[in-house]
């Protein structure tokens, strides 16, 4: 992928804040219709990241450019959607006046603004309580809201931040849908969240961020061949093997080790008469691959 072909490009971006390097010589690019994870521990750099990529604040050094354009621009600021971690609603309207508010910041009006609202209401499933007070509404009502705020003057680019914070499982699963769908459409999507598992399913490419500095960024199934270490086999023989010997095994049955070629491994154990109450066997995933990179150390800011 060269600039030229990327929707979004970050070339060496600097942010500092006094004499606190937030953001320090990051470079990626997001190819058209790409879904791209942007993930870090607290104090990352990631809000910063995220900020100077929809021209919130400038960076101190390095470009950005969204189809060629500086997002600090009010034209190419137009191309992107951003739902935010925190809800941008006002609680005291309905979800047809919220949207027709933010409608109307980007010059809908008239037939053209009735369509976009009523798009925007059945994408979040929200058409039989249009007419209800956000205040009313359900955790995952406002996320799904919050969603098609993002989305309603039809950009090709959507930043979303956090989008399931908070909802039960039913809205989870229509966010998913409706960002697949969006994938499909061909729009081009930034995703962050803390939760791995969300990540692996719906993008395509992952940056994980810490202190600032960007570790990786790959394939999912790049990163778990490159940082996701062995497998882990655990489990609880049958009694009447507990005097067997390998690595791992405790003196009540219980095992646990890491192995390369995990089914090689309990299949050589079963030909020697090893017999299992309960077998596991857990793959590396992004979870893996994250706390490698990071490391396990709380952050709390």
């Amino acid at each position: 992928m060269t600039e030229a072909t990327a929707t979004i490009s970050v070339n060496s971006v600097r942010k500092s804040f006094g004499a606190i390097p937030a953001v320090d010589g990051v470079s990626f690019e997001i190819a058209p219709g790409e879904a791209f994870g942007l993930l870090g521990p607290n104090g990352a750099g990631k809000t910063t990241t995220l900020s100077m990529l929809v021209g919130i604040i400038a960076p101190d050094a390095g470009d950005v450019r969204i189809n060629g354009g500086d997002p600090a621009n009010k034209a190419t600021r137009q191309g992107i959607g951003i739902a935010p971690q925190s809800l941008s609603l006002y609680e005291e309207l309905t979800a047809a006046e919220n949207l027709s508010f933010f409608a109307k910041l980007y010059d809908y009006s008239g037939k053209r603004l009735a369509e976009r609202i009523e798009w925007a209401l059945e994408f979040a499933a929200l058409t039989d309580r249009s007419q209800h007070l956000v205040k009313t509404y359900s955790g995952g009502m406002k996320r799904r809201l919050n969603m098609a705020v993002a989305l309603i003057h039809d950009p090709q680019v959507i930043l979303f931040d956090e989008p399931t914070v908070g909802v039960d499982p039913q809205s989870r699963n229509h966010i998913f849908d409706r960002i697949e769908q969006l994938k499909d459409g061909g729009r081009t999507i930034i995703y962050t969240t803390h939760y791995m598992e969300e990540a692996q399913r719906l993008c395509d490419r992952v940056g994980i961020m810490d202190q600032g500095k960007l570790l990786a960024v790959d394939t999912v199934n790049s990163l778990l061949k490159a940082h996701g270490g062995d497998s882990t086999v655990e489990g609880q023989l049958n009694p009447e093997c507990h005097s067997a010997e390998f690595p791992g095994l405790k003196a009540d049955g219980r095992f646990r080790f890491e192995s390369g070629d995990p089914l090689q491994q309990v299949t050589t154990l079963a030909a020697a008469g090893v017999s299992f109450q309960t077998l596991q066997i857990r793959q590396p995933d992004l979870e893996t691959v994250f706390l490698s990179l990071t490391g396990r150390r709380l952050r709390d800011e």
